[in-house]
């Protein structure tokens, strides 16, 4: 939610405190579209969130960090398979900038600083994650984890993890939930 400063409110956590605009952010090459996907808790809240977004072009709840073929509902509640409840994000960064979306991202995830948990859902598959489509992203994202831990914007350390493909950071396919 945006504040009156141009922050955005803190949510779950610490609902009484503004969340910075980003210090690190890109300056958009082309014209096409990019990506983000994001895990953050149960993904049909962070979905209606995205969705609503000014630049967002489509947001598609689905399953990422683990194999296509294990990416059913029946077996990613059990937590074993390596999937995350995510969101891809398909974004004009011309109209909305990589940076802010984190920014939105740390607004709506419940808690970020709970460890494969926000609120009554456990397991890794509720884990809070940013899977990052290129450095330039694995960049911004951290600097803005780094950003937020460092003026103590929650209680706790934040404990989203980046995640990068070593040698190789490309955008995976996110399996659809039907």
């Amino acid at each position: 939610m945006l504040g009156p400063t141009g922050g955005t409110v803190a949510q779950g956590a610490d609902l009484d405190r503004m969340l910075p605009v980003p210090l690190v952010d890109e300056t958009p090459q082309g014209t096409g579209m990019e990506t983000l996907t994001v895990a953050g808790g149960c993904f049909w809240g962070v979905k209606g969130v995205f969705q609503h977004v000014r630049g967002v072009v489509n947001a598609v709840s689905g399953y990422d960090g683990g194999a296509a073929s294990t990416a059913q509902y029946e077996v990613v509640s059990g937590g074993a398979m390596g999937h995350a409840e995510s969101v891809r994000i398909t974004y004009n960064p011309h109209v909305v900038s990589y940076g802010h979306l984190p920014q939105i991202f740390f607004s709506v995830t419940t808690d970020p600083t709970q460890l494969n948990q926000q609120y009554p859902d456990q397991g890794t598959q509720y884990r809070s994650e940013i899977f990052v489509a290129n450095p330039e992203q694995a960049r911004i994202a951290k600097a803005y984890i780094a950003q937020l831990d460092q003026a103590k914007m929650f209680p706790k350390a934040i404990v989203t993890k980046v995640d990068e493909v070593p040698g190789s950071i490309r955008p995976r396919p996110i399996t659809r939930t039907t």
